[in-house]
């Protein structure tokens, strides 16, 4: 079963426009040509970055953080209690004014304590200003080395300049050292935050973050079999060229740094809007999608890899309508810049504040509070 399975997998009319097929990506006279077989190099080099990144952000980016002055706010651990703890692990983290009712009648709390031991129970869970730091300087510099790669593989061929030059000899194209290495690098980066994502910090876009994990992997490989080696290359270049600017406007904002902040991404947001909504759209998928059929028929590896390409689209236009939000939001009101696919679970709920607005709630219901009880006025006056 599993070998008809793979031959049926394999066949040439799914992965090769008709007349071509695996015999012709054949290594002969000292030409090279791109295996499926190697793919499986990415594995090792995926595990290799997590130890590295594990490195990193202990020798590196803590230090760093240190030096930029981030600062980390002091969380108050809450109580332990049973009741509440399986109410919060079982049920939800967020209960109803109804459910806090009742919960007080079970461990006896009051209103107040109650709201305070979630409040503080969510702050426990949230990750720290120091973890967000470490994973955005960690990817900031792996962006940035790519992106810098990428443009040196890139400079000196003829596709990055006339993007039709990507498909002169298909598919019979040469693998070079700097594409054969360019596209492991990627491949093990974009493996190794599959394998962490259960680990790094959570958002709001954490399913279209796996979806763009998946997509990417699975594009990078069947470009890869198919020797869409060239065209595989421009796509990396093109996201590499804005990442690391989001990444490091991240970390300002960590440390504190809101004008450096502010205007990286605004730099980022018109680089992000160029390459993304332009450049990629526009001439790359056109050149996978358009051009192609002036050269050979539509074959079921054709619509994969561009369905592919149009599932990062989506992705892009999702992605663009957040960042414009930000930006407008900023040249407009001059707001400072939050990254709105925050989830609000990222962001510690400050304990001093919600207890001074409980504070002023009481006193306006039930005069001055002390120790989370209102005080009573028994000093009554006696008129004689």
């Amino acid at each position: 079963m599993m070998s008809g399975l793979s031959e049926w997998f394999w066949q040439e009319r799914l992965w090769f426009p008709k007349g071509l097929g695996w015999a012709d990506l054949e290594d002969r006279e000292g030409r090279v040509y791109a295996k499926a077989r190697d793919l499986w190099v990415a594995l090792p080099i995926a595990l290799l970055f997590l130890i590295i990144r594990q490195i990193f952000e202990r020798t590196v980016a803590t230090p760093l953080a240190s030096l930029l002055g981030v600062k980390e706010t002091t969380r108050l651990k809450a109580p332990h209690n049973p009741t509440l703890e399986s109410y919060y692990c079982n049920i939800t983290k967020n209960p109803t004014q109804t459910s806090i009712a009742s919960l007080c009648k079970q461990t006896g709390y009051s209103e107040r304590q109650v709201q305070r031991w979630f409040r503080r129970r969510r702050n426990q869970d949230r990750p720290s200003l120091l973890k967000k730091f470490r994973e955005a300087s960690w990817r900031f510099t792996f962006y940035l080395l790519a992106f810098i790669a990428g443009l040196a593989a890139l400079i000196d061929k003829p596709w990055l300049y006339d993007l039709k030059e990507m498909w002169e000899g298909f598919p019979v194209l040469t693998l070079l050292p700097s594409q054969y290495w360019y596209y492991m690098i990627e491949l093990g980066f974009y493996s190794s935050l599959l394998f962490s994502v259960a680990s790094d910090v959570k958002r709001k876009d954490f399913k279209e973050q796996i979806v763009h994990h998946v997509a990417t992997i699975l594009l990078i490989s069947f470009s890869w079999c198919v020797n869409y080696i060239r065209a595989g290359t421009l796509i990396m270049l093109v996201h590499d060229s804005s990442d690391y600017l989001l990444e490091s406007a991240k970390m300002f904002n960590y440390a504190g740094w809101r004008n450096a902040c502010n205007y990286i991404f605004i730099v980022f947001a018109a680089i992000f809007i160029v390459t993304r909504l332009v450049i990629f759209p526009f001439r790359i998928i056109y050149c996978t999608w358009v051009y192609p059929v002036t050269i050979y028929e539509p074959f079921f590896g054709y619509y994969f890899f561009n369905g592919l390409l149009m599932t990062l689209q989506c992705l892009h236009v999702f992605w663009a309508v957040l960042i414009i939000r930000i930006a407008v939001r900023f040249l407009t009101n001059n707001e400072k810049v939050d990254d709105e696919r925050s989830d609000k679970d990222e962001t510690d709920e400050s304990e001093e504040e919600e207890e001074e607005e409980d504070d002023k709630k009481d006193m306006k219901k039930n005069g001055p509070v002390q120790n989370g009880h209102a005080v009573h006025n028994n000093n009554h006056s006696k008129t004689e």
